[in-house]
């Protein structure tokens, strides 16, 4: 039998445990209450940066202005989300463009396609894309914005570039992620650099593709259209850019949809 002194030792390390166990219940809880919260206060601010650079893109914002979740919704609305088949460059419907998320669907293998070695280093593709038109008062198209990614130095570099209605000319191209270094790769994001892109031709009268970010400085728009500044110490970086367009808008990027916005009659 348990003695007195016993029995009030054995209670009391039954509370222990059962006091331990409580708290980490609790603490459990707490920690994965707050994670999830935290993953979609992360959610809401990469679709927020994404918009803000879909806007800047398009000309409807500046890149050092900060805007608010109800200024950009607002300044948004003026945006046509629209999801293609990239194949084809036709429209899909029954998908809403809000929920749709094209770098998941580029990872998973039932919704990509696996596209032949390339300088960008992009592995596979979304069968759909996100693309973004801005229309005018008339519902002609003003301006078209385009998602590309590509390879830098270190990691992915994941931006958007603008053209203007003719389709060759470049309105701007900005970056939302990227890993690439301080003061050297890091340069895609100084609007000194990217203001160099306004008034560039990425294709020529034949559409053939053009662009390119050459080493060392290019000429101004009219005489040098094809060609944009190089980041300086930056050449890996320089030929990222190059590389991540050149994929994008070829064969296996938007080639297709921007055929049919040509041959379209609004613009």
């Amino acid at each position: 039998m348990l003695n007195g002194g016993e029995h009030v030792m054995h209670a009391s390390a039954a509370y222990n445990l059962a006091f331990a166990a409580a708290i980490c219940v609790i603490c459990a809880i707490f920690v994965s209450s707050s994670a999830e919260l935290l993953k979609e206060l992360q959610e809401i601010n990469e679709t927020l940066e994404r918009q803000r650079n879909v806007l800047i893109a398009a000309g409807l914002a500046s890149s050092d202005e900060r805007l608010s979740q109800e200024e950009v919704d607002t300044r948004f609305e003026s945006i046509h989300q629209i999801v293609i088949d990239l194949k084809t460059g036709a429209e899909v419907s029954g998908i809403d463009p809000n929920l749709f998320d094209q770098r998941l669907a580029a990872t998973n293998v039932s919704t990509s396609s696996v596209v032949p070695d390339n300088h960008a280093r992009v592995a596979r593709v979304p069968n759909r894309a996100l693309v973004y038109e801005l229309l005018d008062t008339n519902g002609a198209l003003e301006r078209v914005i385009l998602p590309v990614s590509g390879m830098g130095l270190w990691a992915t570099l994941y931006g958007f570039i603008a053209f203007d209605s003719d389709l060759e000319t470049i309105k701007n191209i900005t970056f939302y992620e990227h890993k690439e270094t301080p003061g050297l790769g890091g340069e895609v994001d100084n609007p000194r650099w990217k203001n160099l892109w306004s008034g560039r031709k990425a294709f020529d009268r034949d559409n053939q593709l053009r662009i390119e970010v050459i080493k060392g400085r290019a000429g101004p728009p009219d005489t040098d259209p094809h060609r944009v500044d190089g980041l300086a110490g930056a050449t890996m970086t320089s030929r990222g850019v190059t590389n991540m367009l050149h994929f994008w808008l070829g064969e296996h990027g938007f080639h297709s949809y921007l055929e049919r916005l040509r041959n379209r009659g609004d613009r």
